[in-house]
Parts: structure tokens; C-alpha cells; sequence
């Protein structure tokens, strides 16, 4: 049996629908009630400030400027210079932590060769050269909906994961051990960066972490930087995403869309807006400027909210009415900064839902993860419906 709906009857974070839009085909906001949970127990603190301020293009907040609006979002990325090693960035904390050299923490020529480095592998054809790996994954542990049996999608997600990013690196590192390692990494920095008291040893417990994924990637020195931050990257969006994106289309029955290959393409992009795996990008500008008339100082810390920017919170998942295809993407930011493993993401999210779309799977089981560095589920069981 199918878990039952929240009992509430609306979601919080919910606004009304743009012109010719709906919450989506669920109507019932099913999807969102239960991909909230996952905003509530990692973040709900965060998550209440988002919400309350949502309506306002930008926002300041003494030295912290909340971007919402989508112009006001793509001004921050494209027009502003930002400070890639600031404190409070992924790259300041990657430098804290002794992670140096790391592509999100480095601008100009350094930047661009980096970019160039992976884009073998995570074009068109190194996806090509990965999808036997994580397909794979798919039939052998998705088989038992066949029979009837549960399956929980998070290890299957983590071992996708961690099986795509050991061929996209090529090191022989055991999948699951691998993804774990780049889990643990992400999760000790994230709780090094929360405001408020700091436990003795949260940022020893960080670095460890960090040594400890280097360890098992077995990389050269020189590699280790970026090798580390495309495990950790790679690992927790896709852990954190892929569960919640089928999640919200077996609440949302979309699984004819999923079944159709004509149609799946807007259905991967539609579930990517309304999850946005990294829902929220920190930045620090390096000079002054504004972002959607919001004057911005350097040294401001910016707050750059992809999923709402992506418009996540006013239209559910719709892909026989998605939203424009740029709008959609903004989850993977926006110009020179767009996430470069953006075509992976949607193409291992298409594989997964054409597997699991001849099963029509209800969840039956869900606990969100408290601890994670992204809001995603520390277990999601499905089981096939009818």
C-alpha cells in the first residue's frame, strides 16, 4: 500500500501558478507536500527565510543578499565578479580544509583549462562512454519490482553514483565506498559551514573526511582537487536528486511521460526545475554591482536560490505544458559558472525513470536525511503499482 499523503493541504513554500500554468498534472500537490520534508528536517530554518522572503527579485539582509528572481540571479552569475575562494563558498571551504585547486575555486585561464579538461568527459561522448556503467546498476537492482519486491532507491542511487564517477575518473576505487566517502566529505563540510555554536572537532572530523576520499581516489597530487570535487559533486547531486525526482513523479503519476522517450527529455527537465539537486548556490561578490536592482557591495555574500530562480516553487513538474527550456536549466546556473555535469545529471535521470516507468512504482517508505550536506531522503522504498 501506497504511504498516505500529509495531512495538510497545501504546501508552505507554495505560490500561485504564472499565467497558463498549474501546480501540475498531480493537482493534488502530492509531490511537493512530500518533497518538502526533505527542506524541513535538513534545513528548516533556512528553508522558513526562503519562503518568507520569495516574493522579493533580491533581498538584503545586512551583508547577505537573497536572489530569487531569475534576471536578478542570472545578473549574479554572468555580470558580477565573484570571489571563488571566499569564506562561506564551496571553494573557501575547499581551501580550509587543504582541498586546494578545485575548478569552482578558481577564475581566468586556470578556470578555463580545467573546463576544457572535462568536457571529454562529460560531453556528448563521455556520457555515451558512461551509460553502460550506471544502466547496468539499473537493471540488476531495479529487478526485484519485478517480482513484486521493495526497492530502496537511495543505495541504488549511491552506487550509480559512485559507479559513474570511479569510469568518469578512472580509478579503481569499490563503488559503494567510494560514494560513501564523497557523502561523508560534503556532509562534515556543510555542518563546518552552519552558523552557530561549533562543536569540538567538526572541523578536524572535516578534514579527515576530505583525506579520506583522496585516499580512496588514489589520484596523483596534482590530480586531486579536481578528482575530489567531482566525486563530491557528482555523488550528492546525484543521490540527493535522483530519489526526489522519482519520488515526486510516482505522486504525481507521470509515468506515461517517463514511458514515452518523445516525452521524457521535458519530463527530466520539469522534475531538475522543481528538485533543483543544489537548491542554493553561495557566492561572495568580488566588486560592486546589483542584481535585479539590489545594490551589492564586495564582500557581500550572496545567496543565490537556483530552485526558486527555476521557478520550483510556483509550477509543479508539467511536461505536456514545461517551462522554457532556459528557465528550466537555471538549476545548473548560468553562464561561464553553469554546472558542466549537467548533461550527465538529466542523462542518468532519463535512464532511471525509462526503467522504472514499465513499473509504475508508488513509494511505500520514506525518511528524510537529517544529516546530508543536499535535502534529499536517507531512504526512499518504492514497489511496483498497478
Amino acid at each position: 500500500m501506497a504511504e498516505r499523503p500529509a495531512a495538510d493541504a497545501a504546501p508552505v513554500d507554495a505560490a500561485p501558478a504564472g499565467p497558463g500554468r498549474s501546480v501540475g498534472p498531480g493537482r493534488s500537490g502530492r509531490g511537493r507536500r512530500r518533497d518538502r520534508r526533505v527542506y524541513l528536517r535538513r534545513y528548516p530554518l533556512l528553508f522558513g527565510l526562503l519562503v518568507a522572503t520569495r516574493h522579493r527579485p533580491a533581498l538584503r539582509l545586512g551583508r547577505t543578499v537573497l536572489v530569487h528572481d531569475p534576471q536578478a540571479y542570472l545578473d549574479a552569475l554572468t555580470r558580477l565578479p565573484l570571489d571563488r575562494a571566499a569564506a562561506g563558498t564551496v571553494g573557501g571551504t575547499a581551501h580550509r580544509l587543504g582541498a586546494d585547486g578545485l575548478l569552482f575555486d578558481q577564475e581566468g585561464p586556470a578556470h578555463r583549462r580545467l573546463r576544457r579538461a572535462l568536457h571529454d568527459g562529460l560531453g556528448a561522448a563521455g556520457v555515451a562512454r558512461l551509460r553502460p556503467a550506471w544502466t547496468a546498476v539499473l537493471r540488476r537492482r531495479l529487478a526485484p519490482l519485478a517480482a513484486g519486491e521493495p526497492v530502496d532507491l537511495v543505495p541504488v542511487a549511491a552506487e550509480l553514483a559512485g559507479v559513474t564517477t570511479a569510469a568518469l575518473l578512472g580509478v579503481d576505487a569499490d563503488p559503494a565506498a567510494l560514494a560513501a566517502a564523497a557523502r561523508r566529505a560534503a556532509a562534515t563540510a556543510a555542518a563546518a559551514q552552519l552558523p552557530g555554536p561549533r562543536p569540538p572537532g567538526r572541523a578536524r572530523a572535516a578534514r579527515r573526511a576530505v583525506a579520506d576520499l583522496a585516499d580512496l581516489l588514489g589520484v596523483p597530487p596534482e590530480a586531486a582537487g579536481l578528482a575530489g570535487m567531482l566525486a563530491v559533486a557528482a555523488v550528492n547531486t546525484t543521490v540527493s536528486g535522483l530519489p526526489r525526482a522519482v519520488a515526486w513523479c510516482a505522486d504525481d503519476r507521470l509515468w506515461a511521460a517517463a514511458a514515452d522517450p518523445a516525452g521524457r527529455e521535458a519530463l527530466v527537465d520539469e522534475l531538475l526545475r522543481v528538485t533543483a539537486p543544489s537548491p542554493l548556490l553561495p557566492r561572495v561578490a568580488a566588486a560592486a554591482g546589483t542584481a535585479g536592482g539590489c545594490p551589492v557591495r564586495a564582500g557581500d555574500r550572496l545567496l543565490l536560490v537556483a530552485r526558486h530562480a527555476a521557478g520550483g516553487h510556483r509550477a509543479g513538474p508539467d511536461p505536456a505544458d514545461p517551462a522554457p527550456t532556459r528557465t528550466a536549466r537555471l538549476v545548473f546556473g548560468a553562464g561561464p559558472h553553469s554546472c558542466p555535469g549537467a548533461r550527465l545529471a538529466r542523462a542518468q535521470l532519463a535512464d532511471t525513470l525509462a526503467a522504472l516507468a514499465p513499473h509504475r512504482p508508488v513509494v511505500t517508505r520514506a525518511r528524510a536525511d537529517g544529516r546530508a550536506a543536499l535535502p534529499g531522503w536517507a531512504r526512499l522504498v518504492i514497489r511496483a503499482g498497478a
